[in-house]
């Protein structure tokens, strides 16, 4: 038997436009489901809003999102306080994503989508575990770790 792990991330109306960023980053195909697709009245706010969205590439790349029921308001979920401070990263979130890749070149083409409207917490570069690592918090208010495999 064996079982399979995905990240589920929460948005506020905007899942599709995070899982359509995903995709630039990571490609992939999108499958999505409406609440209206299951039966809510069209015009009923928040009847566009993700009840089921994911994205799978590949390479292997796997999540999935939804819009909060009642919150599709299109203001992002705010992201816990994760800081650097003296060399350590000091955050109250209760995740991150991580991706993790085999080659440098791999994990700087995400990074370099991924990275855009993104705060950088640990710019990517080389630590005393990994030729590349790097975390941020994306445009939609999610932290990702991205690193090479030792």
């Amino acid at each position: 038997m064996s079982i399979t792990t995905t990240t589920h991330l929460n948005f506020r109306g905007e899942a599709r436009a995070a899982l359509e960023f995903y995709r630039e980053v990571f490609g992939g195909v999108i499958t999505a489901s409406s609440y209206a697709d299951f039966g809510m009245p069209e015009h009923a706010p928040g009847a566009d809003g993700i009840v089921f969205g994911q994205l799978v590439s590949p390479s292997g790349f796997h999540v999935m999102a939804y819009d909060i029921p009642g919150a599709a308001d299109g203001s992002a979920i705010q992201a816990s306080a994760t800081t650097r401070e003296h060399g350590v990263t000091v955050t109250d979130s209760p995740f991150f994503v991580s991706v993790r890749g085999e080659t440098l070149d791999e994990i700087q083409q995400h990074w370099g989508v991924l990275i855009d409207g993104a705060t950088v917490i640990e710019p990517l570069a080389a630590s005393p575990w990994s030729p590349g690592f790097g975390m941020l918090t994306d445009r939609f208010g999610v932290i990702w770790i991205l690193d090479v495999a030792a």
